[in-house]
């Protein structure tokens, strides 16, 4: 990754240095044209600029590969499950934005509507640095669309970001600790996932973490990737106890999944978004919920490196 920034960098400099030749020809020839084009590619310059800035605060181990998202419906009834799948929605559609990979490996529908559960894979450059920043309980306030007296209904969601690491790291999983159950696999996929065992889910008996897949029609890949979701997880869980004794990392850390710990409200009736923990608010909803998160995405890395120089000063 370090390779990666200090090669953009040389190429803007390089870039930089074109731009202001270009610049002084034009000067000397009047040449408007000319000039049009060295102010065009100081434009240009900027934002790839600005790009390899961004990418720079992006300095975890592992935040420039990709990421494992769970999203679970909480409190608020049907509300909650419906609002858990808009919450995947709009992640998903984030992650289109950004030209990255989306694979669902678990997806458990709720009984009215919504979903009670889903985990999805993310693949493609800094997933995991960007997308980590959206662990934590989200709050919908809205008119519920299942109320017949029409009243506002409060329900939560969480969102559980993970690093999906590779096969080459290690991590110790003793067949002893786990209890491995298969089972028919519901929703869509065709009729062959509803005739086979071949959802597998497995129970990680020392720390309570259960992982499920369902995607693939083999019960033996099914295995493989709940595996490797595993070990994600307890390397997370691992990483969280790190954090949780730093300071610095408190504003980003996952939350337990208790509502005193929501990180975002999103107040459908005033078209309004806030994250909790910069006291960011956007009247953006709708592009929000289309997946436009940029702006709160790098706002609370700016404001995570503003605290990380505050206590290095």
């Amino acid at each position: 990754m370090l390779e990666q920034i200090v090669g953009g960098w040389d190429a803007q400099v390089r870039a930089i240095s074109d731009a202001e030749v270009l610049l002084e020809l034009a000067e000397e020839a009047s040449d408007e044209d000319s000039a049009r084009e060295a102010a065009q590619s100081t434009v240009t310059i900027k934002k790839q600029l600005d790009d390899i800035e961004f990418k720079r605060m992006l300095s975890g181990e592992l935040d420039s590969g990709g990421a494992i998202v769970q999203v679970t419906g909480g409190g608020g009834g049907v509300d909650a499950s419906d609002w858990a799948q808009m919450l995947m929605r709009m992640l998903i559609r984030y992650c289109d934005r950004k030209g990255w990979k989306v694979e669902v490996v678990e997806e458990t529908p709720a009984e009215e509507a919504g979903i009670k559960t889903a985990t999805f894979t993310v693949a493609g450059d800094y997933a995991y640095g960007l997308l980590k920043a959206e662990s934590g309980v989200h709050r919908l306030v809205r008119v519920s669309p299942f109320d017949a007296n029409g009243r506002r209904q409060t329900s939560f969601a969480a969102v559980q970001v993970t690093a999906d690491i590779d096969d080459d790291i290690e991590i110790d999983i003793k067949d002893v600790d786990l209890r491995i159950d298969t089972y028919r696999a519901g929703g869509a996929g065709g009729q062959h996932v509803n005739k086979t065992d071949s959802a597998v889910r497995i129970t990680h008996l020392p720390s309570g973490i259960v992982v499920e897949c369902q995607d693939e029609r083999s019960q033996h890949k099914n295995r493989a990737r709940a595996v490797s979701l595993l070990k994600a997880r307890l390397l997370a869980a691992e990483q969280e106890k790190q954090q949780s004794a730093q300071a610095r990392a408190r504003k980003l850390q996952i939350g337990s999944g208790d509502r005193s710990e929501r990180i975002r409200t999103y107040n459908f009736p005033q078209g309004r978004v806030t994250d909790h923990r910069i006291n960011l608010t956007l009247y953006k909803l709708a592009q929000v919920m289309n997946g436009e998160l940029d702006e709160l995405i790098e706002a609370l890395q700016q404001e995570y490196q503003a605290e990380l120089l505050a206590e290095e000063g």
